[in-house]
């Protein structure tokens, strides 16, 4: 895939749990994916809450962050503002924290998509009015 791929909570799970519904999806995907997948820790918070009854999950999510897959190259105290910004703007979605954080990212990369299975990237935009590109299911 061309330019920085950013990771939202859903594909990692789904790669992580293969009796997720997305599963296949996730794997096919993330095989296609040049490490490393960036991300922000409300992510990772979230997919370790979603993996606790996981056999091994987060410790397999844990492992893709420790051999560089995956990323956390966010601070949020830098990109406050613009975050708070975010979740005002869209709080009737309503907007997580994670997708604030990822919205974010994706201001950053002119060439950057974000790997998703979560629909309200459709409605969210980054720089005021840009189309965020997404990869997720159909």
């Amino acid at each position: 895939m061309k330019g920085p791929v950013i990771a939202d909570t859903g594909p990692l799970v789904a790669l992580l749990n293969r009796r997720e519904r997305h599963h296949a999806w996730a794997r096919e995907h993330w095989s296609r994916i040049e490490p490393p997948a960036i991300t922000c820790e409300a992510v990772i918070s979230e997919a370790c809450f979603l993996l606790q009854n996981v056999d091994g999950g987060t410790d397999a999510l844990m492992q893709l962050i420790a051999r560089g897959v995956v990323q956390i190259s966010f601070n949020m105290t830098e990109h406050l503002h613009a975050i708070a910004r975010l979740l005002k703007r869209y709080r009737s979605v309503p907007m997580s924290l994670a997708d604030a954080c990822l919205v974010r990212l994706a201001e950053q990369s002119s060439t950057s998509l974000i790997l998703t299975l979560d629909s309200d990237f459709r409605i969210y935009r980054k720089n005021g009015r840009e189309v965020i590109p997404t990869l997720m299911p159909q």
